[in-house]
């Protein structure tokens, strides 16, 4: 098992930083699951128990300059880490203006990730800040469980609107209530809720639009079949709608929302080369 991996160019080394530090704000302890071509961060806590779940997904090839890994097995060419991404974030905090940093599977008295951080200094010799992670390899048997969380068949799916904006209503509404009503529907609108025995506050949201889905199994007109004015909703913990809002630092170009009535939901933020999923399940 192996894996070592560079990058020298800035902007990508700010922009994996980002999307690790949303990590560090969205979980304490994640997976690092490494492919041949792509990075996940996976927090899979069960969310029929009521905890949250994470999907992010990089293309390695748009962040690092080199990427080389041998997998457990030829035919399992993977390997799967448990880390706490509060560790990754800081050591990559010592890198903002470094010329490179590499990261590197090692084992030293544990398995560790190891990051050597290459700083510009004005004498000929470089400085290098190494920080040792420890990380703890995941087994085989065990993988099964990190698989990307099924999307359940939405009722609603809708853009989101400015997350800013969102995240400074959703931020108001919290000194109110531990739980917010989310409902949309298919003509491009979205209610923020709070309802308590002393108080009743709802902000609307209009054109934000629907995203275009189309299951394989289902013609255009069939899903027009279904009342476009007709809301679907959920409540939910306010502080994990609030984690992802103030956490996310990746500035998705798309950032959108799936609702299953009363059961989860499930929100989408797409950057060019980052995707990040966030299931939030709906409380009884």
């Amino acid at each position: 098992m192996r894996f070592r991996a560079k990058i020298v160019d800035l902007a990508c080394l700010n922009h994996f930083s980002r999307v690790v530090n949303t990590m560090a704000r969205l979980a304490k302890m994640c997976t690092l699951r490494l492919a041949a071509d792509k990075l996940y961060f996976i927090l899979s806590d069960k969310v029929d128990n009521g905890g949250v779940s994470v999907w992010c997904e990089l293309c390695q090839g748009n962040f690092f300059d080199e990427f080389q890994m041998e997998g457990v097995a030829a035919e399992h060419n993977e390997i799967y880490l448990e880390l706490v991404p509060e560790n990754l974030s800081r050591a990559l905090k010592t890198a903002q203006n470094a010329k490179t940093v590499k990261i590197k599977l090692t084992n030293k008295h544990c398995p560790c990730l190891t990051v050597s951080v290459e700083l510009p200094s004005l004498s000929s010799t470089s400085r290098i800040v190494t920080h040792d992670i420890p990380v703890g390899v995941i087994p085989r048997r065990l993988w099964r469980d990190f698989r990307e969380p099924s999307v359940p068949d939405f009722d609603v799916s809708i853009y989101l609107p400015v997350l800013k904006t969102m995240k400074s209503v959703v931020e108001r509404m919290k000194n109110l209530s531990n739980c917010i009503v989310i409902e949309a529907n298919l003509s491009g609108e979205m209610n923020l809720k709070i309802e308590t025995d002393l108080v009743s506050v709802t902000t609307h949201f209009k054109d934000l639009g629907n995203p275009p889905w189309v299951s394989d199994d289902e013609s255009p007109s069939s899903a027009q079949v279904k009342d476009l004015e007709n809301m679907a909703e959920a409540r939910i913990d306010i502080r994990k709608l609030l984690q992802l809002l103030a956490g996310q630092q990746v500035n998705p170009t798309k950032a959108l929302c799936n609702i299953v009535s009363r059961r989860i939901v499930h929100f989408i933020l797409l950057h060019e080369d980052v995707s990040l999923q966030y299931f939030i399940p709906a409380l009884a």
